[in-house]
């Protein structure tokens, strides 16, 4: 088995290995800026969204693949754009599900050295450096977030959409965790930091965990579209809901 070779960043990596000079620091928060800028007016237009995480490496052969495909199609014809990594694996799935629906489907894609091409079901998508400057995004536009399984990536992304909702960040979005027994460990490490009282017996209301595509759906329903008075119209990037 060949391994594959990784390289740093240099950009990023650099940047966070110590201080660096005053005008190297400045040159880095304008980068940053740049693409908060060049993200915002791309993504502006896209509708409210659930963004889906999950792995780059399952591929369609795969039921994990079939089902995150089936969920893209499924959000999509409640009205809502998915949004993910643009990626290939889960993320190609969900868009492929949505685009296929006739729903809109965007990708914010983060440059790696490895697993960084946008899929091909994209109507949308734009290129990020900063993985930082990406988590913001993923988050900003979206109605509620769905966990797919996936990797170490896919589980900072959901502990990153857990902590912005528990310390009221951002509103209570509904945060599913989709595939029982892909995240039966997970989701026990969880109830122990609730047992144990490092979380509130509370946060463990923020995690809904299913295998029902149906109850998904009916979930996004109740906590997304009805809590937050969304309303469905037909598609147009400038007015997707009212």
């Amino acid at each position: 088995m060949q391994k594959r070779q990784y390289r740093l960043s240099r950009s990023e990596s650099l940047f966070v290995r110590g201080p660096l000079t005053r005008l190297k620091n400045l040159y880095f928060v304008f980068k940053v800026l740049f693409n908060f800028i060049k993200a915002f007016q791309k993504m502006h237009f896209i509708g409210p969204c659930i963004t889906v995480f999950g792995s780059a490496r399952f591929g369609p052969e795969t039921a994990h693949y079939k089902n995150a495909e089936r969920i893209g199609a499924e959000i999509a014809k409640i009205g809502f754009t998915v949004m993910t990594g643009g990626g290939p694996g889960i993320m190609e799935a969900a868009n492929k599900g949505a685009f296929e629906a006739g729903g809109y489907s965007v990708g914010c894609n983060i440059v790696l050295p490895v697993e960084q091409k946008p899929n091909p079901y994209l109507h949308k998508w734009i290129y990020i450096p900063y993985f930082f400057v990406r988590k913001v995004i993923l988050v900003k536009y979206s109605y509620g977030f769905i966990v797919m399984p996936g990797g170490m990536g896919t589980l900072d992304e959901l502990f990153e959409a857990l902590t912005l909702i528990q310390n009221k960040i951002i509103n209570n979005f509904p945060v599913v965790i989709f595939d029982t027994v892909y995240h039966k460990e997970l989701y026990h490490h969880i109830k122990i930091m609730s047992e144990n009282e490092s979380i509130s017996h509370e946060d463990m209301s923020l995690l809904f965990v299913t295998d029902s595509v149906e109850d998904l759906i009916e979930h996004l329903n109740k906590h997304a579209i009805k809590k937050f008075y969304l309303k469905k119209q037909e598609y147009n990037p400038k007015k997707w809901f009212g």
